[in-house]
């Protein structure tokens, strides 16, 4: 299928991109997100405006200023706590699979979270056990033959909370 509107996001390029938003935000050099955009099409990440603020919304970037008075983006320096309205997937980054693992990213300190869930309904999902580390979740699927099966029915449980 080569219409846009069906296209399988492509988890890998997600994570470069996300991890080259947060390197510029640990820098403390933006202060608008056209400056992010310019920044990130000179890394080779061509993404509009709408995109930026979903994105800095999701990694929880915040406006400081710094000792000269001047506003640069961030991130918090204490993990974002969800909120009691707060859906779970505004927790989760990217959540990714390969022929025997599913690794899901989330904001600092939401794994565990996220895992704690996850081993309630193992049986149902199809896990075997789950390892969560600070944002990072690692899901063993019950069988590998059925990997995809698990990961739809993750995607659906943590997505479709609302």
């Amino acid at each position: 299928m080569n219409d846009p509107k069906h296209r399988v996001p492509d988890f890998n390029q997600s994570q470069k991109l996300l991890n080259a938003l947060k390197t510029l935000l640990l820098s403390g050099t933006v202060s608008t997100q056209a400056e992010i955009k310019q920044a990130l099409q000179q890394q080779g990440f061509y993404i509009n405006q709408s995109k930026i603020s979903r994105l800095l919304r999701r990694l929880g970037a915040i406006k400081v200023t710094n000792q000269q008075g001047e506003s640069s983006y961030s991130l918090p320096r204490e993990p974002l706590l969800p909120s009691a309205q707060s859906s779970l997937a505004q927790l989760i980054i990217d959540i990714a699979a390969n022929e025997t693992l599913i690794i899901i990213r989330t904001n600092p300190g939401s794994a565990s979270l996220i895992a704690a869930l996850l081993d309630r309904q193992a049986a149902e999902l199809g896990i075997l056990g789950t390892v969560a580390g600070d944002d990072t979740l690692f899901i063993v699927p019950r069988s590998i033959h059925t990997i995809q099966q698990t990961l739809t029915a993750i995607k659906k449980r943590l997505y479709d909370e609302d």
